[in-house]
């Protein structure tokens, strides 16, 4: 797949960074593609560590230090990145919570995006803490935090309901991950939350899928929800969430397992693999937001010592590197796409790729590239092509102010660049 070998010798693909983890035997050899979403969602493959690591989910220790060194000394493109950050209103320390009791998307009485909105600000006010040492954005994610953690019961809705549990869990565990250190944030309380009220949504999606057809919802309801799972799962010690996120990326029923993520692969004529994503028959915009939740699956298992980014042969790489081309202005090969839908598994075919939103920008490329190209030092020629056409990446605010300009976190050319 790639030009050049890594630099250091390559890992077992899809195997734990740990070592073998009970591999061969238990849940995980049982589990197979056409297994019941319910066994495979609520399963586990004994993955987790022993003791998890802190922070350990989009960013850990070296991360924080390498952006805080860097923007200290003025360099780029850590300094470009650093600059996205603290432009952006989000991150300024006298941001005013607004936390709801019950947070609704899809159906009347819409007001999500009080959430995504609050989310970011605590992230990225978490994040000036973190690299440039600021109390006063300590305090203001702290209070973000603490505000929605006081406040909310219930997140509902149409089935969107869905997507806001996912989206919005895996990110408001990240900005709590980078707070948990902090004295005046109430972890406990925090912690108690997305147990209470992300999770069981999380996993009711996972196991049940709304009662529709398993291949009815796009991959990105599965990815999301899976990462959601993983990240409360990491913030909460709960190596049984952590390990059912990582059995359901590499096994589970719907759409966002690896296997039905990515269903057909190729190579191109300048030899590079390829690999077609579930969505790309859909539209690019939310395509390029697989990239983003996939990637965040696979980063917070890294940082546990677990490497998804190379499961069953780097399929995510060959998915990302497709993608990245497509959007790039350049063909790729598209295999026709079929699946059931609704209740009744009704037929639907997509015959050609989906040039609706095509090179749309959204910030989730440096992450993929800085590990790829700089961890495992491979040829991502596509996926670093993306990167740097839309780097420095911003984070929610810079991309527009409906949902899908928070569907990411962002700010990746300050924390991933290496």
């Amino acid at each position: 797949m790639s030009r050049t070998s890594p630099h250091r010798a390559p890992r077992q693909s899809g195997l734990s960074r740990r070592g073998l983890l009970k591999t061969a035997g238990g849940v995980t050899a049982a589990l197979t593609l056409g297994g019941s979403a319910a066994a495979l969602a609520g399963s586990t493959a004994s993955a987790a560590p022993s003791a998890f690591t802190h922070p350990g989910m989009l960013h850990n220790a070296g991360d924080i230090n390498r952006a805080k060194v860097r923007v200290a000394a003025g360099t780029d493109p850590w300094l470009s990145g650093w600059n996205r950050l603290t432009a952006n209103s989000h991150s300024v320390s006298t941001w005013k919570p607004s936390p709801q009791a019950t947070i609704v998307r899809g159906g009347t009485g819409e007001n999500y995006g009080t959430l995504y909105n609050d989310i970011a600000a605590a992230y990225q006010n978490a994040l000036r803490w973190k690299v440039g040492g600021t109390e006063a954005n300590a305090a203001c994610a702290a209070r973000i935090l603490n505000a929605w953690s006081a406040t909310l019961k219930t997140v509902t809705g149409n089935a969107d309901r869905f997507l806001a549990a996912g989206i919005y869990g895996w990110e408001f565990a990240n900005a709590a991950e980078l707070m948990r250190d902090y004295g005046d944030f109430d972890l406990a309380a925090f912690q108690q939350m997305m147990a209470d009220v992300f999770y069981p949504l999380n996993n009711q999606f996972l196991t049940g899928h709304n009662d529709a057809c398993i291949t009815n919802y796009w991959a990105n309801w599965d990815l999301c929800n899976m990462a959601s799972v993983m990240a409360i799962g990491i913030l909460n010690d709960d190596g049984a969430k952590y390990d059912q996120a990582v059995t359901y990326f590499k096994s589970g029923a719907g759409n966002g397992s690896i296997a039905h993520a990515v269903p057909y692969l190729y190579t191109d004529s300048d030899g590079y693999a390829l690999g077609q994503w579930q969505e790309s028959g859909r539209d690019q915009g939310h395509t390029v937001m697989g990239m983003g939740q996939m990637g965040a699956v696979c980063e917070m298992a890294w940082n546990q010592g677990d490497d998804l980014y190379s499961y069953d042969g780097r399929r995510f790489m060959k998915a990302a590197q497709y993608v990245a081309k497509y959007n790039l202005g350049s063909d790729v090969p598209f295999t026709t796409y079929t699946w059931g839908s609704g209740q009744n598994c009704a037929q639907n075919s997509q015959n050609v790729i989906s040039a609706a939103s095509r090179g749309q920008a959204r910030p989730v490329w440096a992450m993929l590239h800085y590990h790829y190209n700089r961890r495992l030092t491979l040829d991502d020629k596509y996926i670093s092509q993306m990167c740097f056409s839309v780097a420095p990446e911003g984070g929610g605010g810079d991309y527009g102010s409906n949902s899908g300009g928070y569907d990411q976190l962002g700010l990746g050319t300050l924390m991933y660049a290496k």
